[in-house]
């Protein structure tokens, strides 16, 4: 219990000094509001597309294969799910508060703080189960997930968007192998892979650097007494994680694979709520302030709930 609470304290101070950064610097006048909005471009529609290529950097066996499909399965429907006890919330609330309260309680910040935290409490192995759910995450989020912030969402733009376009290019790489270079078969050049990691790296600071900008206009000192916070934190924080502890103890997955879901399913809400916002002209405060409140709740709830997901699995005595 005190190795977990330490280990998601760690992530938290990080993301809080990503934060400040941005903070200081939007104060000081040296970034201002349409630089942070090119940041967010940046994020979404560059950086998004190689996370989701480099999710599938890795050599695939048959065993493993099944086991990611029932992760995936298993992960698709918990935070489905979680999208459902999200959505009648906030309905009194005017379009530009609504859609990022209910956003921001749909969707965890599986980029940063999910994978991070399932490698660190169940090893570097369990990695692939963060990157898998990538995909599932990053298609709902641009489907469902803009829809509920107020964007517009046709066929094209379900099918072709930043995460669907980087998921189909990783999964072409993964199922043909071109991620292992061997004798007589074509890989990618080490350039093109070094370019997509790199990108894929500004995953965790970009995001962060822009939310604090955000937050530098902001009252935080007002965000404990919004009682609409408490209520998204006892959706995100507590009924998504648990409904997905519950749910899927009948079906016995692979206990690292459990413990996996439970612990991206409580993660609190994803930076890309700020983003979203300040890209559709939602509310940017009010989703600054859901997303730092949440993060810093989350220091309590999130150990609890990895530590009773490895004792259920399994995995501690």
């Amino acid at each position: 219990m005190i190795e977990s609470f330490f280990v998601v304290a760690g992530q938290v101070v990080t993301l809080f000094l990503l934060i400040g950064v941005g903070y200081v610097l939007a104060r000081l006048g040296l970034l201002r509001p349409d630089g942070a909005s090119q940041m967010s471009t940046l994020a979404l529609y560059v950086v998004t597309p190689c996370i989701m290529i480099r999710s599938f950097e890795t050599v695939r066996t048959p065993e493993m294969l099944g086991t990611l499909g029932r992760f995936f399965l298993a992960y698709t429907v918990c935070t489905v799910l979680g999208v459902l006890l999200a959505q009648p919330l906030f309905r009194r609330e005017p379009p530009e508060r609504g859609g990022p309260l209910r956003f921001g309680t749909s969707y965890g910040n599986n980029g940063f703080m999910g994978l991070p935290l399932v490698m660190s409490i169940l090893g570097s192995e369990a990695a692939i189960f963060g990157s898998v759910s990538a995909v599932a995450f990053n298609i709902l989020l641009w489907t469902q997930g803009r829809k509920t912030m107020g964007g517009k969402v046709g066929l094209r733009s379900a099918l072709v968007n930043p995460a669907t376009v980087g998921a189909a290019l990783g999964l072409l790489l993964f199922f043909t192998g071109w991620w292992e270079p061997a004798p007589g078969r074509w890989s990618l050049p080490a350039p093109i892979l070094d370019a997509v990691s790199y990108l894929a790296d500004l995953n965790t600071p970009l995001p962060m650097v822009v939310l604090g900008a955000q937050m530098a206009g902001t009252d935080l000192r007002e965000s404990f007494a919004d009682r609409r916070l408490y209520l998204a934190a006892a959706v995100r924080l507590v009924a998504a994680p648990l409904l997905a502890l519950v749910l899927l103890l009948p079906f016995r997955l692979d206990p690292t694979a459990y413990c996996a879901c439970v612990i991206l399913c409580a993660v609190p809400p994803a930076g890309a709520t700020a983003m979203f916002a300040q890209k559709l002209r939602r509310d940017t405060a009010l989703a600054a302030k859901l997303v730092s409140t949440l993060t810093l709740m989350s220091v309590v709830t999130l150990p609890l709930f990895a530590v009773l997901a490895r004792r259920l699995s399994g995995l501690a005595a």
